[in-house]
Order: structure tokens, then sequence, then C-alpha cells
């Protein structure tokens, strides 16, 4: 039977949010309804909110989020009523060419639940990246949840679907950080930050944090920034390569993705080294090098869907670290909030007070 429940919508372009009565319908084959115990604020909810992503309004948003699966469609078997799971926006087909090959997380069919969530008038929702969890319950693709250790606090947890993922999985999976590399992260919000704790935990000899907000290279600094780079100062591949011995760094991570940074990036690595784009540019954006400078400098440039995961490998993994105390996950909750919140969430986002905001239900 569906069921009415509370749900943040963004109504239309640049407007506020807003608290709605949304309808979750039962879920249907290889679907699932989740509870929602916490999701986080991520900037692609307000990109959603700005239009940024695409027009079809109203959405339904939130994606950064943990929960206790509530009930399941016909054909589902990897998750039960019950478990504690967190939510993510790839849920891998199986099928593809990517799948077939043994790379699942470069799929490219993932999928989201087939029916709409509506509002109490019938208008359906586009839910954010295919979740829609600011709200009390969603409905989702049963692929789209990933069982963990229910030990986690779910504020924790929810981190992982979106941006801490993007920005570990940059280091550890698309750049494969080593023991004893050299790393610089360009931008240290959310997921420059991870970025910064990744390339710690693959055993990164030198971290050079760099960002505009000395408040965002102290925290980079506390998650295991050896140094760090205000670039109000002074040229940033100048002072990267002086941190490097004249050379540059082995991985660089542009965790804004802009033109500009993107540059440095490409200049402050090491012949050989490689660039890794995690910050997402918007459609205009144009990038300009030299194709001798390309040639010439080697190594790779690549861009991190996600950072490279694979849910199901890698959250029950990362969250048993974090369990252990190796993997301080609490360290980007700057705030938790009530899901009438997010507006103000979004206002403390733009003028950089928050690391994370995470709703909690």
């Amino acid at each position: 039977m569906a069921q009415q429940v509370r749900g943040v919508i963004a109504p239309g372009k640049g407007q506020p949010v807003r608290i709605e009565t949304i309808t979750i319908p039962d879920p249907g084959p290889g679907e699932a309804v989740v509870k929602v115990q916490a999701c986080g604020v991520c900037h692609t909810d307000l990109h959603y909110r700005e239009g940024g992503i695409n027009d079809d309004f109203p959405f339904l948003l939130g994606h950064e989020a943990a929960g206790i699966v509530e009930s399941v469609g016909e054909g589902v078997t990897e998750v039960a009523p019950g478990d504690f799971v967190v939510l993510n926006w790839r849920a891998v087909c199986g099928q593809c060419r990517a799948c077939r090959r043994g790379r699942p997380w470069y799929c490219f069919n993932t999928h989201n639940a087939k029916q709409k969530m509506t509002l109490a008038d019938g208008t359906e929702l586009s839910p954010a990246l295919g979740i829609g969890a600011f709200a009390d319950k969603t409905l989702v693709a049963a692929g789209q949840c990933t069982k963990v250790d229910p030990a986690a606090k779910p504020e924790v947890a929810g981190l992982l679907g979106c941006g801490v993922m993007a920005g570990l999985g940059a280091a550890i999976n698309t750049g494969n950080v080593g023991r004893g590399d050299s790393v610089a992260v360009i931008g240290c919000g959310g997921v420059g930050a991870a970025a910064v704790l990744g390339s710690r935990l693959a055993g990164a000899a030198r971290i050079i944090a760099v960002d505009l907000d000395d408040r965002k290279l102290a925290t980079a600094r506390e998650l295991g920034a050896t140094h760090t780079v205000n670039a109000k100062d002074g040229d940033v591949v100048t002072a990267v390569q002086e941190l490097t011995g004249g050379f540059g760094a082995d991985v660089v991570i542009d965790a804004v993705g802009i033109p500009d940074t993107y540059k440095q990036a490409f200049y402050a690595r090491d012949l050989a080294g490689t660039v890794v784009l995690v910050g997402v540019p918007t459609p205009e954006m144009k990038l300009e090098l030299p194709l001798l400078d390309v040639f010439g400098r080697g190594g790779a440039l690549k861009s991190s869907w996600y950072g490279d995961c694979l849910p199901s490998r890698d959250f029950p993994m990362l969250i048993d670290l974090y369990l252990q105390g190796r993997l301080d996950l609490g360290a980007f909750v700057t705030e938790t909030i009530p899901l009438d919140g997010v507006e103000a969430a979004f206002e403390k986002m733009h003028h950089g007070d928050v690391l994370r905001s995470v709703v909690v239900l």
C-alpha cells in the first residue's frame, strides 16, 4: 500500500526548497523502500536546485544517505527488510560491456527504481541522482542499497553515498596513490578533504592540500595533509614543485573542476605523473592545453566517476576501517540538522562554513 511521507522538494530553478507530502509506492520488482535515517547535504543537491543538472523539476533532493530497508519487491535477493544500508547512485547492471569485462565500477547501464514517487496531487518527482533521500522514506532500485555493519552511525555511513567516497576513491582507486607517493589535492571541500584522507590511508609520504580558505586547509591538516598552500599567496604550480624537490607531485587531484584548477593540476604533476579530475565541471567550460605538453609530460589524465568505486566492495570495507578507528569519517560531519534545515545548510555551504551538514531523521 502506498505511503505518504515528508520530503524536501526543489519546485523550480533557483527557488527555495520546501517540505511537501510525497507518495511512496510499494516496491515493484527489483525495488526497495528504505526508511532514511540520515542524509548529507551535498553540493550536487544545490546544483539540482539551481538547474545545473537538468530542468526536470520538481526534484526530490538528497542522495548521500543511510537507512533501514523497510520492504523489497519481487526478485530482490541482495538485501532484506531490516538491513542497514548505504544508498548509492550507481547500481551496476552486471550485463553491460564494462561489467562483462570485469570492470563493474565503470558500469554503463546503472539503473534506478522504475516507479515514480509523486506529490500528493500526482505530480511525478525527479529524485536527485535517482535516490531522493531528504525524506522519511524513499524508493530505490535494490541495487542502490549496499548492506554495511549496523554498528556505524547513520550520519557517518551515509557520507559514503557520494562526496566522501568520490574523494577517497579519486585517490585510492583512480589515482592509484601508493606508499611513498607525493600527492597534491586542489580544492579541500568535502571531496578534496576525503582525497587527502584517502591519500593518507594509501600511505602517501607527502600530501599537499591547496585551497583559498585557511579553515579548509586546517581541516585538511587534521585529516592527514603534510603541507598546505593557500592559492591566494602565490603560484600554485610553483608552490607544489618547491614542496616536491622541484619536480611536482606524483598524483594531483583536482577536486574543484574548473579550467584554471585543471591547468594547475596538469603542470603541478611530475613527469609521467597522474592528474585526476573529480570536481564536476559545468557544461559551458572549455579546456585548452598545448598538445605538445600533453605528449611531452607523459603520464595519465584521468576522470574519476564516483571515485571509480564498486559499492558492494568499497562501502563495507570503508565502514570496517571506520569502526576500527582507522578512518575518521566523523570528521566530515560539521553539524546535524532537521529536515527543514536544508535551505539554511545550502547557505552555509555557499559561504564555506561547513564540511558537511547532515539531515538526521
